[in-house]
């Protein structure tokens, strides 16, 4: 897949540095995967929540901080719409960023 917006990652993690190592181990994974759809998302990460407009969030360093991405499967592309902690995702719509 192609990650757009990697910096929006290396941004968090330089003020949230406990983030670093999963959001890198992440985005490693995510750059070799070729996800076709929500399954095989599911299938690396089980606890990944799939929403409308496909948009999933990942849960990052034990549900610390979200990840919200939006896959367009057809093109393998994948853009970064949110990181940030628990309270700031609470203040938004994971549907809509």
């Amino acid at each position: 897949m192609r990650i757009i917006a990697i910096k929006t990652l290396s941004q968090f993690w330089e003020r949230y540095s406990d983030a670093e190592g999963y959001l890198r181990a992440w985005f490693a994974e995510a750059s070799k995967a070729r996800w076709k759809g929500p399954q095989d998302i599911l299938d690396w990460y089980p606890g990944a929540d799939i929403l409308p407009s496909n948009r999933v969030v990942f849960n990052v360093k034990g549900n610390h901080y979200r990840l919200i991405v939006k896959i367009h499967y057809n093109t393998g592309v994948v853009y970064i719409r949110f990181i940030g902690t628990h309270t700031e995702y609470a203040k938004i719509d994971a549907e809509t960023v």
